[in-house]
């Protein structure tokens, strides 16, 4: 039987995993009443169709930091792609570069950068920080990523500690035993095992010791709020990242979608904004879009994809997306995504 969305590698990829990495996959904090409000939030949107518009050329092509991108559908930093495909993370970045789309590689890859860029030099690479408490650990894997073309440092906020994640309590899993984290070491240090150690103390006021380190645009990832959002400003990072890291962190805070429309407000249209969580179809990219996201990035479906069929299956699963963002899009009476607004947008509480 062949696979036509996202819920059909969801389901295949459940049945090839072992538990204990399905549920590392699949994990929530807590109850789960975020992770599972993330894709419940999109079912309370609906979408306002304009017809008799000319629809026989519909262009998904957006940009992001100035790239064009064949659709505004990237792939979020997940860690440790090799639990699902062998190849890990290279299958990813081959996939996202043949589809030209943005990948963000993760600080927790199961293989290196130079690995990652060798594997698809020709693709857009954002390069995700988990901030350490070793500063020039911090300095020597941001100089490191943008030596190697990567286009832009994308910073996660919301995890000073991890959240309380039951099923990896349950299940004893400790990745970071099983995956060495090859970044985090020094070239010396590449065959000894090494614990990450994200900083506790990380603030605001530490942005600018990033913007000294290096060039590259800063995206901060894991805003929720205005306030965050309108000190993001302030504080000259070029794009804020709509996130609750999956329900993984802090459960009961706002499904991305719901956050996303208080964040763009409070931007004002200065900076770029971008979501994941919970997308699962082309009219939730619609829906994202509509309420001012200048893309979505996706976690899940990729590592159900890269499960199923390696590169292959990732970029099915975008190709899917990007198909049926194109038919929800003619199906809405717009031909690019410049035509997308809110006026698409009414809310309906189920």
């Amino acid at each position: 039987m062949p696979l036509v969305c996202l819920e059909d590698f969801k389901a295949y990829a459940r049945q090839q995993l072992s538990k204990s990495y399905w549920d590392y996959i699949e994990g929530e904090a807590d109850e789960g009443i975020t992770r599972n409000d993330n894709i419940a939030a999109f079912k309370r949107i609906r979408l306002r169709p304009r017809y008799l518009r000319d629809v026989s050329n519909v262009d998904t092509r957006t940009t992001i930091q100035g790239q064009e991108i064949s659709a505004p559908i990237c792939i979020s930093p997940s860690a440790y792609h090799s639990i699902a495909w062998s190849d890990g993370e290279r299958s990813t970045a081959r996939a996202a570069q043949e589809v030209n789309i943005c990948y963000i590689t993760s600080t927790y890859t199961s293989c290196t950068l130079e690995d990652i860029v060798a594997a698809a030099p020709g693709g857009l690479r954002w390069f995700q920080l988990s901030v350490q408490t070793d500063w020039e650990l911090n300095k020597r894997l941001v100089q490191k990523a943008e030596a190697l073309g990567f286009k832009a440092l994308v910073i996660t906020v919301d995890a000073p500690v991890i959240g309380n994640r039951r099923q990896n309590m349950r299940n004893q899993l400790n990745m970071e035993a099983k995956i060495m984290l090859k970044d985090l070491r020094s070239p010396e240090e590449r065959n000894s095992t090494i614990t990450a150690s994200p900083s506790t103390s990380f603030c605001w006021d530490d942005l600018s010791v990033f913007q000294t380190m290096t060039r590259l645009p800063i995206i901060l990832k894991g805003i929720l709020t205005k306030e965050d959002a309108e000190l993001a400003v302030k504080h000259n990072v070029q794009g804020i990242y709509v996130s609750n890291h999956g329900g993984r962190q802090l459960d009961g805070v706002p499904a991305s979608i719901d956050a996303l429309t208080e964040v763009v407000a409070a931007v004002k249209g200065k900076i770029e904004v971008y979501m994941d969580g919970g997308v699962r179809t082309g009219s939730d990219v619609l829906k994202a879009l509509a309420l001012g996201a200048r893309c979505i990035f996706l976690g899940r479906p990729i590592l159900w994809a890269l499960t199923c069929k390696g590169e292959h299956g990732v970029k099915e699963v975008l190709n899917i997306l990007k198909a049926e963002l194109h038919t929800s899009m003619a199906l809405s009476g717009c031909r690019s995504v410049a035509e997308i607004s809110s006026d698409l947008i009414q809310f309906y509480r189920v």
